[in-house]
């Protein structure tokens, strides 16, 4: 175990609470959006104005577990302070490839301060991955000599 990144549990409990963060507001927004279009008895070229509220519904709620299950996992790296086991590590991987395709898509979409939210939340999910790099925590098990 290394102890050159004092600041490893911290920084993997604030990931996890950006994470939850996010994926509530994600909930949230997604539910306000299916109640303005249902709300609206709006057709969008011939669609139910029903369904696509409850499209949004689903989606911000996939999306929601999801940003939630990365939480989890993050939570438990730093509680336990120790590296996620391969599907958490994948998991958060893929969370980061999310973050940095959302980021892309907050430049042009919402601003740079939304943008800055999103970069942010993507560094404290590389930092964790980084730090708990499983091969960096492996045990020694034999010292090679050469002869």
């Amino acid at each position: 175990m290394t102890t050159r990144f004092p600041f490893r549990r911290p920084v993997a409990g604030l990931a996890a609470l950006a994470l939850a963060v996010e994926g509530l507001g994600i909930a949230l927004i997604n539910w306000i959006l299916g109640v303005v279009v249902r709300r609206q008895h709006m057709s969008l070229a011939g669609s139910d104005p029903g369904l696509m509220a409850l499209a949004a519904w689903i989606a911000g709620a996939l999306f929601a577990l999801y940003l939630l299950l990365c939480a989890v996992v993050a939570l438990r790296v730093a509680l336990r302070d120790r590296p996620p086991r391969a599907a958490g590590r994948i998991l958060l991987i893929t969370c980061g490839v999310v973050h940095g395709l959302l980021g892309a898509f907050c430049v042009g979409l919402v601003g740079w301060a939304a943008f800055a939210v999103v970069m942010a939340v993507l560094a404290l999910i590389v930092w964790t991955l980084m730090v708990y790099d499983p091969e960096r925590w492996a045990q020694p098990t034999e010292a090679v000599v050469p002869h």
